[in-house]
């Protein structure tokens, strides 16, 4: 199928190119022009690695000859599997220089996932690591090459094995066009909430702006260190500011190959770390660890929360724990993002989301029927703006129902709007899970648990969780003999599902509850289950 993605329209476009929020720059040449202002300075930490801009910047034209030799080139689809490791940054922006598309998987993904990617965006490589956490992606790219016969190239960073190695592609750097301004830079993966995730095309204008803005909000510059904690594929620590932002103002990345204290901490300490990102529960983990041990956290100016609502009562304790401002950070891969102001005063910081980074962002919060609700009404959250997308990659149908006719973006989130401008966010409309910042689709679950030969119906929603937010409970009808919840879980990880999507509970019933057209009733289940719950919690307390 031929590649398409809606555009903006010309007066839109037009518009964000003439007020200077697309400023017609690309990723290539912003890391060209970095490595000639910062040539000797550190731009990227990870393990004993340590690279200046100009050996980022030749690392880079280096990678993206030995791409170019494989066939890989413009408009090219290459799923991109890497943790946080060197290799991420060099490879994104070797892939960038080419104006190849980096289609950003995470490494938890496993081969139901890594397959629908490749098919769907039509890849022609597949980048992974040899090992990491303890398992070997080269057994993975195995399930998913002989799936998916149009993936050209296994490319693999480390050992290879019988596939090709990352490292040996670096070669003598050639001339290349390179892509324009306008022109797709990759595509991220959306949260998912009907089936597996749409992809999400961002432009090198649109997506610059978006971290040209985070990064001014955030306050950074040359001496700003920003750590990415949590997996850099992820649209929050990649842009908001993250690692693009603070390449962007000629700062260093410290990659963090797992976020949790006992590697965080040191890595703060030792590189000097000014600014980082987390969702809630790891927060929560970092403010118990720093409570109990002797760690120099005084160099950390800025903790960003978000990827899940953040509890007012955890939100005051950031600054007397970890000594720091807490900026909450409310957005989508899809575009919008909102901040909390670091002068913003504590009440705002600790209630509330944040409010639009860009002044050219337009919000609707509406009803059922899309008209305006009230200052302080909860509605469904629309939006548009010059970095919020016009519709996904090959999605036809579903643009139809995600995006408005005058083409604002229906996030699925329920929102009210307080009268200083803030966002407060209540909560999903879409059959969506959000656990603790990872997102897990009902509709993908509940397929694959229909196949087990054991099931006759599933129906899988939220349960509340103190720590997560939120966990996934699936609700069985069993067909003849009742399947045990550690039967069902095997069996989805044998189906390749990533292992956050597991239920984490699992309820046997011989009926669903349905609404007055017919319908399950999730909202009955979703009752069901946090009323089960309660007596636990009480006891617990």
């Amino acid at each position: 199928m031929m590649p398409t993605w809606p555009a903006w329209p010309k007066a839109f476009a037009d518009l964000y190119r003439e007020t200077g929020c697309w400023r017609g720059e690309t990723f290539g040449n912003m890391l060209r022009e970095r490595a000639k202002t910062h040539g000797g300075s550190i731009a990227v930490v990870a393990g004993e690695t340590r690279l200046t801009y100009a050996e980022l910047d030749e690392r880079a034209d280096r990678l993206a000859a030995g791409f170019h030799a494989l066939g890989i080139g413009p408009g090219d689809r290459v799923v991109l599997q890497l943790p946080n490791i060197a290799a991420f940054v060099e490879a994104c922006f070797a892939l960038f220089r080419l104006g190849a598309l980096p289609v950003f998987a995470l490494p938890t993904h496993r081969s139901s996932e890594i397959a629908y990617f490749c098919e769907f965006a039509e890849a022609v490589a597949y980048l992974v690591p040899d090992v990491h956490d303890g398992f070997d992606y080269r057994g993975l790219a195995r399930q998913v090459q002989g799936k998916c016969p149009m993936l050209r190239h296994i490319i693999v960073a480390g050992d290879p094995g019988e596939f090709t190695s990352l490292e040996g592609l670096y070669a003598e750097p050639i001339n290349m066009p390179g892509p324009s301004p306008a022109d797709v830079a990759f595509m991220q993966l959306s949260g998912g909430s009907t089936g597996l995730p749409k992809l999400i095309p961002r432009t090198h204008d649109d997506y610059i702006y978006s971290l040209r803005t985070s990064a001014d909000i955030c306050r950074l510059d040359r001496s700003s260190v920003y750590m990415a904690a949590l997996p850099a594929a992820h649209n929050f620590p990649l842009s908001s500011p993250g690692i693009l932002g603070t390449l962007y103002t000629g700062g260093k990345i410290v990659l963090a190959p797992r976020p949790s204290p006992d590697e965080a901490f040191p890595l703060i300490a030792r590189e000097g770390v000014t600014i980082t990102a987390l969702v809630p529960p790891l927060a929560l983990i970092w403010m118990e660890a720093a409570e109990a041990r002797r760690h120099d956290l005084s160099s950390l100016r800025v903790l960003q929360v978000g990827g899940a609502k953040f509890s007012p009562e955890a939100a005051a304790r950031v600054r007397s724990v970890l000594g720091c401002t807490l900026q909450q950070v409310y957005g989508m891969a899809e575009g919008l993002v909102n901040y909390t102001r670091l002068d913003d005063p504590e009440e705002v910081i600790i209630h509330t989301q944040g409010r639009p980074m860009s002044p050219y962002d337009e919000i609707r919060v509406v009803d059922e029927e899309d008209r305006e609700v009230g200052e302080g009404e909860t509605g469904h959250l629309l939006t548009r703006g010059p970095y919020t997308i016009r519709g996904y990659y090959n999605a036809e149908a579903h643009n139809a129902k995600a995006f408005t006719s005058d083409g604002f973006y229906r996030t699925g989130d329920l929102v009210r709007l307080a009268p200083n401008g803030c966002l407060v966010v209540e909560g999903r409309a879409k059959d969506q899970i959000n656990r603790g910042g990872e997102k897990v689709a009902a509709e993908e679950i509940e397929n694959h648990l229909l196949a087990h030969p054991n099931v006759h119906d599933a129906a899988v929603v939220s349960m509340p969780d103190e720590f997560l937010g939120e966990r996934t409970c699936a609700f069985i009808i069993p067909r003849g003999r009742t399947p045990a919840a550690g039967e069902l879980r095997a069996f989805l990880r044998e189906r390749g599902l990533a292992a956050y999507k597991l239920p984490d509970r699992v309820e046997i019933t011989d009926r669903f509850p349905q609404t007055a057209v017919g319908k399950v009733s999730k909202k009955a289940l979703r009752e069901t289950i946090a009323a089960k719950l309660q007596p636990r919690a009480a006891s617990d307390a």
